[in-house]
């Protein structure tokens, strides 16, 4: 999936370097409030516009996400949330490695439960 930049201006606003800190916090208040579908979408929204702390809580939110069968299938959430997490500037932090590890283990999961799923009838 394609990041398209992101930036005030596209709702008319002034850029002044602070709109992705309040995507950003709108991200977090709705991953407060449990709603990870709006609090993707704001963090989304940050991370495209360079926020790095946002790349980092997308990962998580979008893994989440795919551990809860949201919507969209999983694989296509872990891919994104893979994406996201490689990106991340702060990515040798003791956080982000532990998002990283977490990570990993989902898509283990994941193979894990394609591998149990049934073959297809054989004639």
């Amino acid at each position: 999936m394609p990041v398209r930049p992101w930036s005030p201006e596209d709702l008319g606003r002034p850029t002044d370097g602070s709109w992705a800190d309040v995507a950003f916090g709108l991200g977090e208040i709705y991953e407060c409030e449990g709603d990870l579908g709006q609090a993707a979408d704001w963090y989304r929204r940050a991370a495209e516009s360079g926020h790095d702390a946002a790349a980092l809580r997308l990962g998580a939110v979008l893994g989440r996400m795919a551990d809860d069968g949201a919507d969209g299938s999983a694989e296509d959430l872990l891919a994104e949330a893979t994406r996201w997490l490689s990106g991340a500037q702060d990515i040798a932090t003791p956080g982000a490695i532990e998002l990283i590890t977490d990570m990993l283990n989902r898509h283990q999961r994941q193979a894990a439960r394609r591998g149990l799923e049934p073959a297809g009838q054989q004639c």
